[in-house]
C-alpha cells in the first residue's frame, strides 16, 4: 500500500458526506433521474456510502491488479433497491454514471491542491475507481436486470394458467352443446323447459345445476384474470399516466374496503381499516384504490382463518414527507417456491432496507431475493393469479414513485406496506 494513497482514502472518508451531497443535489437536478425526486434521502443514499467506503479500502489493501478487483456486495444491494423503488435500467446506470462524475471531480481537486502527490499514485487511484465503478455499474445493473426477469416470469407463469383455465371452460363449453344436442334429439319441448327453468334460476336436475355453478365461477374467474391481464399489459406498455389531485387516502380506502366486506364475510374473515381521518395528500386516487384493492383481494384470497387489517399514516422511519400504506394478514405467510420469486424478491428487498434492525448482512439479504432459505417449508400462499396481482401493484407503486416493503412469517401472516410521497414534483 502507498501511503499517499492511503492518505488519500482518509480524505476520501472525511469528506464523504459532502461527496454524497454534491452527488445528491446532481441527481436531483437531472431531469432524466425522475424516480429519486420522490425518495426521501436515507433511501435515496441507500447502499451508495458503502460502495464509497469499499474504494476507500481498495486504496488502502495491499497492491493487486485493478482487474481483479470484486463488485461490492453494496453494488449488488443498490440494483436490488433500485428495482423495489421502481427506477428503470436507464435511470439504474445514469445515477451511478453521475456517481461516477462527482467522485472524478474530487479526485480532481484533491490532486489540485497537493502537487507534490506523484501524478503515478493519482493515476493510479483513478484506475482503482474506473475498475470499482465498472464492477458495481456491472453487478448492480445485472441484480436489477435478474429481478425483472423474476418479474416477467411470475407474468408468463399466469399467462400460462389463463390459458389452461380457457381451455378448461372450451371443454365445458363442448360438454354443454353435447347435453343441449342430446336434448333437441329427444324433444324440443323439453329444452323449452329446461330452458324457461334456467333462466329462472331452477336448474333441470341437480348434474346440470352443479355444471351451471362451476361454469359461472370459472367465467367469473376469467373474467377476473384477463382485467388482470388487460391492466397489467397496459402499465407495461406505458400508456398509464398518473392523474395527481388533492385526495383524502381515509375516505379513498375507507370507502373501497367497505366494498369488500361482502367478500370477506362470505369468507368469515374480518376487514378493519384504521388511519387519522381525515389524511389528505397528492395522489392519483383512481390508481391507489387499484393498488389497496389488489392487496386487499390477495390477503382475502390467502387468508383461511382471522382476517385483514388495512392502516394508513405518517411514516417517521424516512427524512422526508411520505406516508405509508399498510396490509396486514393472519394467513400462513408468503413461502418460497415456483411461482412466488416476486415475493420473494420484495421481501428480500425489505430485508437490505431493514437489515440493521434484523440483524441481516447485506449479502444474506441479496442471496435472499435470488434463492429461497435452505429447508423451507411448500408454498402456502401460491396460486393462479397471485404472481399477477403482485406484478399489477409493482407497476403502479412505479408509477406512483412509492415503494414497496414486505415482510411475512411462516404461521404469523404477511404484511404488505407501499410508502408514498406525500407530494410529487412537477
Amino acid at each position: 500500500m502507498h501511503p499517499e494513497l492511503a492518505r488519500l482514502a482518509d480524505h476520501l472518508g472525511q469528506r464523504r458526506e459532502e461527496i454524497l451531497r454534491a452527488w445528491r443535489t446532481a441527481v436531483r437536478r437531472d431531469p432524466a433521474l425522475t424516480t429519486s425526486h420522490a425518495l426521501p434521502r436515507s433511501q435515496l443514499n441507500d447502499h451508495v456510502p458503502g460502495v464509497l467506503a469499499a474504494f476507500e479500502d481498495a486504496l488502502r489493501a495491499p497492491p493487486a491488479p485493478v482487474t481483479q478487483l470484486a463488485p461490492s456486495a453494496e453494488a449488488s444491494a443498490h440494483g436490488v433497491h433500485r428495482w423495489q423503488q421502481g427506477y428503470d435500467l436507464h435511470e439504474v446506470t445514469r445515477e451511478l454514471g453521475t456517481l461516477n462524475r462527482c467522485m472524478v471531480t474530487e479526485l480532481d481537486a484533491y490532486a489540485e491542491t497537493r502537487p507534490e502527490v506523484p501524478h503515478a499514485v493519482m493515476a493510479h487511484a483513478r484506475q482503482i475507481w474506473a475498475a470499482s465503478t465498472s464492477t458495481d455499474l456491472e453487478e448492480s445493473t445485472s441484480q436489477y436486470f435478474r429481478l425483472q426477469r423474476v418479474e416477467a416470469a411470475g407474468h408468463v407463469k399466469d399467462l400460462e394458467a389463463a390459458l389452461e383455465r380457457l381451455n378448461e371452460l372450451e371443454s365445458q363449453r363442448a360438454e354443454l352443446w353435447r347435453q343441449i344436442a342430446h336434448d333437441l334429439r329427444g324433444n324440443v319441448g323439453v329444452v323449452a323447459t329446461a330452458a324457461r327453468g334456467l333462466s329462472q334460476g331452477a336448474a333441470a336436475d341437480a348434474s346440470r345445476d352443479k355444471f351451471i355453478r362451476a361454469l359461472g365461477h370459472n367465467v367469473s374467474s376469467l373474467k377476473h384474470l384477463l382485467d388482470d391481464v388487460t391492466s397489467l399489459a397496459r402499465l407495461q406498455a406505458g400508456t398509464e399516466t398518473r392523474q395527481l389531485v388533492e385526495m383524502d387516502v381515509a375516505v379513498e380506502v375507507s370507502s373501497l374496503c367497505e366494498g369488500l366486506q361482502v367478500l370477506a364475510q362470505e369468507r368469515g374473515l374480518y376487514l378493519r381499516t384504521r388511519g387519522p381521518a381525515p389524511f389528505v395528500v397528492t395522489g392519483d386516487p383512481v390508481k391507489t384504490r387499484r393498488l389497496v384493492q389488489n392487496l386487499v383481494l390477495n390477503a382475502l384470497k390467502y387468508t383461511p382463518t382471522g382476517g385483514v387489517d388495512v392502516l394508513w399514516e405518517e411514516t417517521l422511519a424516512y427524512d422526508d414527507p411520505r406516508w405509508v400504506l399498510s396490509v396486514q394478514d393472519t394467513g400462513p405467510g408468503i413461502q418460497a417456491g415456483p411461482g412466488s420469486q416476486m415475493a420473494v424478491a420484495l421481501q428480500g428487498a425489505t430485508q437490505l432496507t431493514l437489515g440493521v434492525e434484523k440483524g441481516v448482512s447485506v449479502d444474506e439479504a441479496v442471496a435472499h431475493t435470488i434463492t429461497a432459505p435452505a429447508g423451507s417449508a411448500a408454498p402456502a400462499r401460491i396460486g393462479p393469479g397471485e404472481g399477477i396481482g403482485l406484478s399489477i401493484v409493482k407497476r403502479l407503486a412505479d408509477l406512483l414513485d412509492a415503494s414497496i416493503e414486505l415482510e411475512s412469517d411462516a404461521g404469523m401472516g404477511t404484511t404488505f406496506r407501499v410508502l408514498f410521497p406525500k407530494t410529487y414534483v412537477a
